[in-house]
């Protein structure tokens, strides 16, 4: 499995109006974690700032490819998916 990180700006149209409280944005990112697994793709968190309109999703799937038809088949427009790998403090040494 590979890593992603998708991106959410509402200023760009891509943090849909109706997830601006926490609330609705949790039951969101709940609707598209069961919707993801139909692609194979797992939504691990989102950073999110509610206030400003943005959000970055973290998933795991096996190309960037099922990552965008997950968003797609739960109607999320996205700016970008990119592809990412993890690097604690301790690989840094």
């Amino acid at each position: 499995m590979k890593y992603f990180i998708d991106t959410h700006d509402v200023a760009k149209g891509t943090f849909p109006e109706g997830l601006r409280t926490t609330e609705k944005f949790v039951e969101g990112f709940s609707a598209f974690d069961e919707i993801a697994e139909e692609e194979g793709v797992t939504a691990l968190r989102a950073h999110v700032s509610i206030e400003e309109g943005k959000a970055f999703c973290f998933t795991k799937g096996a190309d960037a490819e099922a990552v965008r038809r997950a968003h797609e088949k739960a109607g999320f427009p996205f700016d970008s998916i990119t592809e990412i790998k993890t690097i604690t403090g301790s690989d840094l040494r």
